[in-house]
C-alpha cells in the first residue's frame, strides 16, 4: 500500500495519476473532510478520457496530518509514503498554521512511518529551505541554511520539516527529500500555478527584476517516483527545470497568450511602499494580506540552482520550459472550454 498526503494539491493530484498508470498498485490518499475531490478528477481528465476509472482506484481516507488518531488509521498496511501536503503562505501572521501543518504535520508523518516500519518516505520540500549562495554562485544541495538571513515564514517551516525527516533517518527511516522551485502546472483548484504566469498571460506591462527556478509538475512527479524506486536513501535532490528571469517568463506567457510582453521594470521601492500600506489596511480591516514584504523581496532577488545531482543520479532530463508553457496554455484553454 502506498500512502499519499496532499492528494488534492498540485503535486499530489498529478502524482496519483502517474502512480496509478502502473497496474497492481494500491494507493490510499489522505484528504481533509471539506476537500473538493471532484477537482482532482479535472486533473485526471488532462491525461485520460475516463478520469472516474482512475479516481475509483484510489482509497480516499479522511484525515488531517495534524490529527494523529485519524492519521494513525491511515497508515495501516502502508509500505511507502509520499508526503506532499503543505501550507503555503509568506504572511508572518500565518506562522502558527504554517508551523502546525508543515513542521508538526511532517513530524507526525515521520513518527508514524517509524512506528509502522514504512520502507521509504518521499518528502516534498522546497528550494526555500536552502540558504543563499555566495558571490552569485549556484545553489546546490550543499548550500547551508542560514538562520541569520531574512528567511520568510514559509521557508522557516519547510526547513523545520526537513529537520524532522532527517531525525527520522537517524532513527532508522529510509527517506528522500526533493526540493522543487516554483512548480508549473494545472492545479485542482486554480487555473494554473504561479502569479507571474497569470500576470504574463494577461499582458501586464510591468515586470520585477528578479529571477528564480521553475519546474514542470510532471518532472517533479517523475523525479519522486524514480527516487522512490531507486536505491537512493537519506539524500535530498534539487528539482529545477530552468533558471529564468521573471521578465523572460512573463514575456513567454504573454506571447503564448497573444498579449504584449512587459516592457517597464517594476520599482522595488514602490512595491515595498505598497506592501506597507497593505499591512496597515490589513490591520485595520482584518483582511488577508495581498502584498507581503517577503514576496516583494523574492520578486527582486535572483536565485539560481544547480540540478546536476539529480541529473547524474537518475540520468534525468528536464522538460524544456517552452514545451511546458505551451502545454499548460493548451490545458488551461481546454479546461476553460469544458466548464
Amino acid at each position: 500500500m502506498i500512502l499519499v498526503t496532499g492528494g488534492t494539491g498540485l503535486v499530489g493530484a498529478h502524482l496519483l495519476y502517474f502512480l496509478l498508470k502502473e497496474d497492481n498498485i494500491s494507493i490510499r490518499a489522505v484528504h481533509r473532510e471539506n476537500s473538493d475531490l471532484d477537482a482532482v478528477k479535472k486533473i485526471f481528465s488532462l491525461y485520460t478520457s475516463d478520469p472516474d476509472y482512475i479516481f475509483k482506484k484510489i482509497e480516499w481516507f479522511i484525515a488531517d496530518i495534524t490529527d494523529i488518531p485519524a492519521l494513525t488509521e491511515a497508515f495501516e498496511d502502508v509500505e511507502k509514503v509520499y508526503h506532499c501536503a503543505a501550507y503555503i503562505s509568506f504572511d508572518p501572521l500565518d506562522y502558527r498554521i504554517l508551523k502546525k501543518i508543515n513542521a508538526e504535520g511532517t513530524a507526525n508523518i515521520v513518527n508514524l512511518c517509524l512506528a509502522n516500519n514504512v520502507k521509504k518516505l518521499c518528502y516534498v520540500s522546497s528550494v526555500a529551505a536552502f540558504g543563499s549562495a555566495l558571490n552569485g554562485s549556484l545553489i546546490d544541495e550543499t548550500t547551508s541554511w542560514n538562520p541569520d538571513e531574512k528567511n520568510n515564514v514559509y521557508a522557516i517551516t519547510k526547513y523545520s520539516a526537513e529537520m524532522e525527516v532527517w531525525r527520522g533517518t537517524q532513527e532508522g527511516l529510509d527517506a528522500v527529500i526533493i526540493n522543487p522551485s516554483v512548480i508549473i502546472g494545472i492545479a485542482p483548484h486554480t487555473e494554473g500555478s504561479g502569479v507571474l504566469l497569470e500576470l504574463g498571460s494577461r499582458g501586464i506591462p510591468f515586470y520585477p527584476s528578479g529571477g528564480g527556478g521553475i519546474v514542470d509538475v510532471r518532472d517533479v512527479v517523475r523525479a519522486m517516483i524514480l527516487l522512490m524506486e531507486s536505491n537512493f536513501k537519506n539524500e535530498q535532490f534539487i528539482v529545477v527545470g530552468e533558471n529564468i528571469s521573471y521578465k523572460e517568463l512573463m514575456t513567454k506567457m504573454a506571447v503564448l497568450s497573444g498579449k504584449k510582453p512587459p516592457k517597464h521594470k517594476l520599482s522595488k521601492t514602490l512595491m515595498l511602499f505598497l506592501s506597507a500600506l497593505d499591512r496597515i489596511y490589513s490591520m485595520i480591516t482584518g483582511s488577508k494580506r495581498r502584498i507581503v514584504k517577503a514576496n516583494v523581496r523574492s520578486m527582486f532577488n535572483v536565485s539560481q540552482y544547480d540540478t546536476s545531482k539529480i541529473e547524474e543520479a537518475l540520468d534525468f532530463t528536464f522538460t524544456p520550459i517552452d514545451e511546458t508553457l505551451e502545454r499548460i496554455t493548451k490545458e488551461k484553454t481546454n479546461q476553460f472550454n469544458k466548464t
